[in-house]
């Protein structure tokens, strides 16, 4: 059996195994009795909560948060119907909520462009079962990463990309993103800036990695500087991407320290060690539905 095909066994596996499972994300204004009503809702429907995490930013004039997981028998044929019924809770409580089921697999695209690490460790946990997407087609602006992508069973596209062009690659990767049926783009290390109009197709839908010396250090070279500034720490950081450059909405983060014993080569090792688990869990974070996007921030209900 083939790596593809044994990949889509497992997940046609899990989707047996967790049609009856669903999650609930729920942002409203906070008062009293807010879990209250998403408990009774779910218990009138015979549903059994399995995990529930929360968070206020302020109890008395804040913001409330919620990501509740659960189980329903008969799940796909009462669906519908469920979401129907909350509308009128949401429409009195001024909520805004998502309803997610485990049977629906995302669908994945990477970007990567010549330095193919962070795609490395994502292709080894989809692999592995410990990623819960199809991940369905690779772009990138450069050859290198065709041989262990199509070796996988996964399409591979070849798009030269620079500032000149631009518009003319997007409309193609757009063509790609929409035959392909995308739910999710990661930038696995694809080196180029998307444009206003390439972002606005994918709202809260484009996870990107890069260091976590922003604002410092912006441009080539950043290890380089880095080492003759002496810096103790160094890391990486995953967010969703918006039309503000490197700014967008953080999902997760990690550091190392170091010290005057590393040299450039070394710095940039460990940099690609964090970067690659910390474009992994973001990853994951979304696909599990654990992440709520607040303004430029995010709740994470690890």
């Amino acid at each position: 059996m083939s790596i593809n095909m044994k990949v889509k066994s497992n997940s046609q596996h899990q989707n047996s195994h967790f049609e009856n499972r669903g999650r609930l994300l729920v942002k409203c204004p906070d008062k009293p009795g807010i879990v209250s009503v998403l408990s009774a809702f779910l218990h009138t429907h015979n549903s059994n909560i399995i995990e529930s995490s929360q968070y206020s930013s302020d109890p008395v004039n804040g913001t409330f948060f919620i990501r509740i997981a659960y189980h329903c028998e008969g799940l796909v044929g009462k669906c519908a119907q469920m979401e129907k019924d909350f509308e009128q809770i949401a429409a009195v409580h001024n909520m805004e909520y998502s309803f997610n089921y485990l049977r629906e697999r995302t669908r994945s695209a990477i970007f990567v462009s010549k330095e193919p690490h962070c795609l490395m460790e994502l292709l080894w946990e989809w692999q592995n079962g410990d990623l819960d997407t199809d991940i369905v087609v690779v772009i990138s602006n450069h050859e290198d990463a065709r041989p262990f992508v199509e070796a996988l069973g996964i399409p591979y596209y070849y798009i030269p990309a620079n500032k000149e062009i631009r518009k003319q690659v997007e409309a193609e990767q757009v063509r790609l993103m929409e035959q392909y049926k995308i739910d999710l783009l990661i930038l696995a290390r694809y080196m180029q800036i998307l444009t206003p109009e390439f972002v606005e197709h994918f709202e809260n839908r484009i996870i990107n990695i890069h260091h976590s010396f922003l604002p410092a250090f912006i441009g080539a070279g950043p290890y380089e500087r880095a080492y003759e500034r002496g810096v103790k720490l160094i890391g990486a950081t995953s967010h969703y991407v918006t039309n503000n450059l490197d700014e967008g909405p953080i999902i997760e983060q990690d550091v190392e320290r170091v010290d005057h014993r590393d040299d450039v080569v070394q710095l940039k090792k460990i940099g690609r060690t964090i970067e690659r688990r910390v474009l992994t869990k973001a990853v994951k974070w979304h696909l599990e539905n654990r992440v709520i996007v607040e303004g430029n921030k995010t709740i994470v209900f690890h």
